[in-house]
């Protein structure tokens, strides 16, 4: 797998140096990210910031809309009920599940619990590596609304995540480049059990699924994951019509 290079990021997101200081165009973060090795995901900023969904006051509005659909996967990795015309089903990272595999899924781990605590088991109907991405087809439904699609990711995103198997957590960051179906994001923590998460653009919309991070002690280097639309691509299960473009 691709990681992202320790850039800057935070002077990047603004001008990333390509020799002669021009500002940075499409794909040229990319480029180098290309040439970049795998790295263990740890924070992306110069501190931990995870608020508790419940308490979070930040500007994307539609999070209280949304987090309801995001599940803690075997108690390690954490996943999306999305909206899709052959049914919902939950979809998280590839190296999280195997096909075939029975998962335990549980809705609204939470602190301060506001919603349904269904927890049942899927069976992973698809699964692959690259791109990085799992589809779970639950035994039952529980009453939430799934989180649509998209290819629009926009400035600002967030991160519903489990971080560690924890409570639900959210942490924002921006948007830096995206290529070849993957999307980098600046200063938004993830932690080890964040895998799988959904990154929702400001309208609330899924455009990526999180994989992995490059996170230095210091706090730079970005995180990034497999876009909405290459994982559609890829599926058999989702179509076209499942995400708004």
């Amino acid at each position: 797998m691709l990681r992202a290079p320790d850039l800057a990021l935070a002077a990047a997101v603004a001008v990333a140096a390509c020799g002669d200081g021009e500002p940075a165009g499409p794909g040229m973060v990319c480029a180098a990210l290309r040439a970049a090795t795998f790295s263990l995901p740890s924070q992306c900023g110069p501190t931990l910031d995870l608020t508790p969904i419940n308490k979070y006051q930040g500007e994307i509005a539609s999070v209280q809309d949304r987090e309801g659909a995001v599940v803690l996967i075997n108690g390690g990795c954490t996943g999306t009920l999305i909206a899709a015309s052959q049914g919902p089903v939950v979809v998280t990272a590839g190296h999280c599940v195997g096909l075939g595999d029975q998962a335990l899924v549980a809705f609204n781990v939470e602190a301060d619990p506001d919603g349904d605590q269904l927890a049942t088991n899927g069976t992973v109907i698809e699964q692959a590596t690259e791109p990085d991405y799992a589809l779970i087809k639950l035994d039952e439904l529980p009453a939430v609304t799934p989180t649509g699609l998209a290819t629009q990711a926009g400035d600002l995103l967030a991160i519903i995540q489990h971080p560690r198997g924890g409570p639900k957590v959210i942490a924002e960051g921006m948007f830096l480049d995206e290529c070849h179906g993957q999307i980098y994001y600046v200063d938004l923590d993830t932690l080890v059990g964040s895998s799988g998460a959904g990154v929702l653009n400001r309208e609330g919309q899924l455009v990526a699924i999180h994989t992995d991070g490059d996170c230095k002690v210091d706090g730079s280097g970005s995180n990034w994951g497999w876009t909405a639309e290459r994982i559609v691509e890829a599926s058999a299960y989702l179509q076209d019509v499942d995400i708004a473009r």
